[in-house]
């Protein structure tokens, strides 16, 4: 993940470690901006294995490559924004219970100040955005943050705002009919859920 997502790591963590909040920091920045020239020909060196997960960073690698900025920033507002609204609604409490601002919202809000974790003040998006939850559990990962940053916090933090609906989110954003660039970002997304959520269970 050279080049594509720069990570701070407060606390000595693991090559694996490393790995996993590279790739939750990458899906955080591309699910809450659209990328700027200098991530797209970072994100174009990205190479893979034969996994799903391999397989994925492929073929976002190949489509970064000829995805203009500009490209990407319709695409992005296509899918997102909108006039009135994006194709797709990237919030936990939408995806949870059909509505914004609901209960998800109101306990990742109550988790968040549990755990010290205060939102940017250059965030104007609810906290449950998948972009931000993204980024907050690289976070923890890396240990930027005053809470525990241990496997088992980091499964708490997994299982309580993304395990019941990331997955799905990302599998829409795969097949959205305004996607091309994001297209293999939703598989990208949607095969690391499922690594997680797998090495999770193991706890």
């Amino acid at each position: 993940m050279n080049n594509t997502a720069e990570i701070q790591c407060p606390r000595s963590i693991t090559d694996e470690e490393r790995a996993r909040a590279q790739m939750y920091q990458l899906l955080g920045v591309l699910l809450s901006g659209p990328p700027t020239s200098e991530l797209l020909r970072g994100l174009a060196s990205l190479q893979g294995d034969d996994t799903t997960l391999g397989s994925a960073s492929r073929t976002v690698a190949a489509l970064a490559e000829r995805t203009s900025p500009d490209d990407a920033n319709r695409e992005y507002n296509n899918l997102f924004i909108g006039v009135g609204r994006g194709e797709l609604l990237p919030y936990a409490s939408y995806y949870l219970t059909g509505f914004l601002n609901e209960k998800p919202l109101a306990d990742l809000r109550g988790d968040l100040m549990a755990r010290g974790i205060k939102a940017s003040d250059d965030v104007k998006e609810p906290e449950d955005h998948i972009g931000t939850l993204c980024e907050i559990m690289a976070g923890i990962i890396t240990g930027e943050f005053e809470c525990d940053s241990d496997l088992s916090s980091q499964k708490t933090f997994f299982d309580a705002h993304l395990a019941k609906w990331a997955a799905l989110f990302f599998t829409d954003l795969e097949k959205a009919q305004t996607a091309i660039f994001y297209a293999p970002v939703g598989s990208l997304g949607r095969a690391f859920m499922a690594v997680e959520a797998e090495a999770f269970a193991l706890q």
